[in-house]
């Protein structure tokens, strides 16, 4: 069915969001001497950090980031991959599907963030936050990668957690389907399939 598959990172490969969310609080309390919930910076997951930020009211964007990709180190040892992701990975390289990714990370978020944990060759190309202009959930990203990796629309998947991954997916006009072992709850976000396991993805994947 499907010869491209394209994932986002934070909440389908990785399972950053308590480092992600931990490392915003800190960066928040220093800057505005406030405590946020995990829940009220929940919407910060999936976006990039300077989007993130500016939606809560900070102006130094540059710097605020920085510190929070700082401070995220502090809490780095929360990171994981996703259970039967790597593994899911070795198979559809096996089966000649190929995968990218699409990711709000810039370039060295991806370098920082996600090169250490080994996957990164499994990826035939990668599209970052700075490679283009508009970011989820507009479809710019996706629409970039469609044009350098030369893929099929019909025959492309984007698979993801939040619902800004499902807005640039339908807006670039590819199926999408919602990574529910990160999302927890699909409450709001319409996909095409919703995977409670990324072992689901092979059951759909016929090339």
């Amino acid at each position: 069915m499907y010869n491209y598959i394209i994932f986002d990172i934070d909440g389908t490969i990785l399972d950053t969001e308590i480092a992600v969310l931990s490392s915003l609080q800190k960066l928040l309390l220093e800057e505005r001497n406030e405590n946020f919930s995990f829940e009220d910076l929940s919407f910060a997951l999936g976006i990039p950090g300077e989007a993130a930020l500016s939606k809560l009211g900070i102006t130094d964007l540059l710097e605020s980031n920085e510190k929070w990709n700082k401070y995220l180190k502090d809490y780095f040892h929360h990171v994981k991959v996703f259970d039967d992701v790597k593994d899911t990975l070795v198979k559809l390289n096996e089966m000649g599907i190929a995968t990218g990714i699409v990711t709000s990370k810039t370039k060295q978020e991806f370098i920082n963030d996600f090169e250490p944990f080994g996957l990164s060759n499994y990826f035939k190309l990668v599209v970052c936050a700075d490679d283009t202009e508009k970011h989820k959930p507009d479809p710019e990203p996706i629409l970039k990668f469609i044009e350098l990796s030369g893929a099929d629309k019909s025959k492309a998947i984007y698979i993801g957690d939040t619902k800004y991954d499902r807005d640039c997916a339908v807006g670039a006009g590819i199926d999408f389907a919602l990574a529910l072992w990160g999302a927890k709850t699909s409450t709001g976000i319409h996909a095409n399939y919703i995977f409670e396991t990324p072992k689901q993805i092979l059951e759909h994947i016929i090339k």
